[in-house]
């Protein structure tokens, strides 16, 4: 290992502390040191209900959670922190625009386009509001490469489309989407655009202003922060007009018996205790990715991805899905081993102490568009080292002569 290699993992105590190789960050990452600290921190020293007390102890956690917010609006280049509502994941942060605004500006006769490469989280969400509503779900395919034809995208947008969610990165393949010229497109028409980064802000420097996107969602748990964590973004006019999603305590101004006044965007998205604790260790998370940078985060997985790659483009018998090309996959590598169930393979790399991905990956719709029920993901962080892609690569080439497959 590198001398860089030995200080960024030694940031993060179950990397240190666990032999197993972990190759399954695009499902989850490790958390460092200086994130669990920060939580620590936090419950041991300034724990009290944000927003709730005038008393120091009260304070405090509002001060925090409310730097937190400030953080995530500047990391993915908000216009305003107002902007960001805090969830629990992607998921509940996708859920909560097909509620408050899908439910709310969608209507029988109107369309849905949904890109066939999302997670089901970004997939469900819309086909619950198409039966609730009576509106029209459109599947915008990708190619054999994973890459999405804008012209075909052109010949889906008509005046009833009301709104197009795709994902920035599938998590499935790894690929970035040009998501600034659909998101053109789809203003052109006059509909808005969801976008699903839970594979990109982990990797990639993003900026909703630059991708001009109007809601924006991703998980704190895939960047290092702890899980029960999400993002929100989403344009403030939008935020403005939408009811919220969940009732209760925070969420309001006032209540009557005979009126009610909701709090101020980002408030009333954010019902009930907030998570604090874990919106300081986002905090502390985003601090780790800006004290590193994303240009050496990039870099290092970008080479991680090129190394596992060539390797396995020369394996006759190992197929990559999506793209041939290494550069467009940011650090997500699916494949199949031919004669082997994805199940097996996974299970022969545990054998070995190498955690990786086995299934649709909650991408099944994307599955059956490329012609396979299930596959094997490979996905690397930035505190992953060549000497653990060589491991990998190592096992993969043995594990047909495992399964007595000549």
């Amino acid at each position: 290992m590198t001398d860089t290699d030995i200080r960024i993992r030694s940031e993060f105590p179950l990397i240190q502390e666990n032999r197993t190789i972990y190759l399954d960050n695009a499902a989850t990452t490790q958390k460092p040191a200086c994130v669990l600290d920060a939580v620590r921190d936090y419950y041991e020293r300034h724990n009290a209900n944000p927003m709730r007390g005038l008393y120091e102890l009260s304070m405090e956690a509002t001060a925090a959670y409310e730097d937190a917010r400030l953080k995530t609006a500047e990391l993915i280049g908000a216009a305003q922190p107002e902007e960001i509502i805090f969830t629990r994941n992607a998921t509940e942060s996708l859920n909560l625009v097909a509620y408050s605004y899908g439910l709310h500006n969608i209507k029988a006769s109107d369309e849905i386009i949904v890109s066939v490469a999302e997670h089901h989280s970004n997939f469900l969400p819309w086909r619950n509001v198409a039966d609730r509503t009576g509106a029209k779900v459109v599947y915008f395919d990708c190619e054999p490469d994973g890459s999405f034809d804008t012209d075909k995208l052109a010949g889906l947008l008509n005046e009833h489309t009301k709104l197009v969610a795709i994902t920035h990165v599938s998590n499935v393949l790894g690929r970035i989407n040009d998501i600034r010229t659909i998101a053109d497109m789809v203003h052109s028409a006059g509909a808005v655009i969801v976008a699903d980064g839970s594979q990109s802000v982990p990797h990639i420097k993003t900026d909703v202003k630059d991708l001009d996107v109007d809601f924006f969602a991703f998980s704190g748990h895939k960047m290092y922060a702890p899980m029960g964590i999400g993002v929100l973004y989403g344009r403030k006019k939008l935020l403005d007009a939408m009811p919220p999603f969940l009732y209760g305590g925070e969420m309001i101004e006032s209540v009557t018996k005979e009126r009610i006044t909701y709090a101020e965007v980002p408030h009333k998205f954010e019902a009930g205790t907030v998570n604090a604790g874990g919106a300081v260790g986002l905090s502390a998370a985003i601090d780790l990715v800006n004290r590193y940078g994303y240009d050496l985060m990039e870099s290092r997985e970008r080479e991680l991805t090129k190394h596992v790659f060539d390797a396995m483009s020369d394996m006759p018998y190992v197929t990559i899905i999506g793209s041939q090309k290494s550069e467009e996959h940011v650090g997500i590598i699916a494949f199949k081993v031919e004669g082997v169930h994805p199940h097996d393979v996974t299970a022969i790399f545990s054998e070995e102490g190498i955690a990786v991905r086995a299934g649709h990956h909650c991408a099944q719709p994307l599955h059956k568009h490329i012609g396979i029920m299930s596959s094997t993901r490979v996905s690397f962080a930035f505190y992953n080292t060549l000497e653990e892609a060589d491991r990998f690569l190592n096992v993969l080439s043995s594990i047909r002569g495992r399964m007595g497959i000549v």
